[in-house]
């Protein structure tokens, strides 16, 4: 038999709230849990997601692994 009054409470509908709406339902042992991110505004789920490109460090990747084409440069394929 467990042990009463050991366990937190339990909320089988605590909301999940970004931004000051609420964006779904969860389980939890809080009412109300607050993020600043989740799946429908992160830029890897929503198709945003942009890569950012330090000193070459992409197009130096591209060559080293034969993806990229050595015979043009890459300010030759932006335009």
């Amino acid at each position: 038999m467990p042990k009463a009054d050991i366990h937190p409470e339990w909320y089988p509908d605590a909301k999940v709230i970004c931004n000051g709406e609420v964006v779904m339902t969860v389980g939890s042992t809080q009412p109300e849990i607050n993020v600043e991110i989740w799946s429908g505004n992160h830029p890897f789920y929503t198709g945003t997601q942009k890569i950012i490109d330090t000193e070459g460090r992409v197009e130096r990747f591209m060559r080293k692994f034969g993806m990229f084409d050595s015979t043009t440069s890459a300010d030759e394929k932006q335009q």
